[in-house]
């Protein structure tokens, strides 16, 4: 690991989870899943991760932090299992989303759509079932099921009348099911609702937005991109205001 990496830089409520371990251990297992999160290469990190899970297996940060690097390495059937491990450990329901998509990239849909709309998605927190309905949609995209996949988003998050920032990927995940079933005027306006409600850029909106319009993002020079204002704001309109 680089040297700069240091126990001290592990988030507090993980690092509270390791207070179990003896101190020199808590301290190399640190460092290790800061490493991991650090890592920009995804099996880089999931070395880190697999190498803290062999010295502490029993303790849930850990089992999260493999599965989570496990997830962004494509290894779903691994992911799976230490999501599986993590939620034994804490009874976190927040695993449910990650794990039916990994039921889901495994091709399991009757697997994942049972995790996605079963009892335990159902006494979920909101924000997990809001990730739920989200890979649902996905799923019903798998099966063909185009019209379904857009009713499953469906719900009060999209007629609340405000854009709400925690709502941009549910905003996208419409916008992107509304396009496969060949919706397009509605996709490019629920685009638009994703970008401006998109204030941390984890999604592209803005960028499929373009692609609508017809307008190609690398011929643009400097001087021609469309300010940030507009990109983001345009096809919102006044259906929906800016909380």
């Amino acid at each position: 690991m680089p040297d700069a990496i240091t126990p001290e830089q592990l988030d507090p409520e993980a690092a509270a989870e390791l207070r179990t371990l003896p101190g020199d251990l808590a301290g190399y297992i640190a460092r290790l899943l800061v490493a991991a999160a650090a890592s920009e290469d995804p099996d880089e990190a999931y070395r880190y991760a697999k190498h803290a899970r062999s010295l502490a297996a029993r303790v849930g940060v850990v089992r999260e932090t493999c599965a989570i690097a496990a997830y962004q390495a494509g290894d779903w059937a691994g992911a799976l299992t230490e999501f599986r491990a993590a939620r034994r450990l804490t009874g976190r329901p927040s695993y449910l989303p990650l794990m039916a998509d990994c039921e889901r990239a495994l091709g399991r849909l009757d697997r994942a759509l049972e995790l996605a709309t079963g009892p335990e998605a159902s006494a979920a927190d909101r924000q997990t079932q809001l990730e739920l309905r989200i890979v649902e949609s996905g799923i019903r995209r798998d099966q063909g099921l185009l019209d379904a996949a857009i009713v499953a988003l469906q719900g009060p998050e999209l007629s609340g009348g405000r854009i709400r920032p925690e709502h941009a990927r549910l905003y996208y995940a419409y916008a992107d099911a509304l396009l496969q079933a060949g919706r397009e005027d509605e996709a490019r306006e629920w685009f638009g609702y994703a970008a401006a409600a998109d204030v941390d850029g984890d999604t592209d909106a803005d960028q499929r937005l373009d692609e609508l319009d017809g307008i190609d993002v690398d011929d643009l020079g400097e001087d021609d991109e469309p300010a940030d204002d507009e990109s983001s704001e345009r096809a919102a309109g006044n259906r929906l205001e800016r909380s």
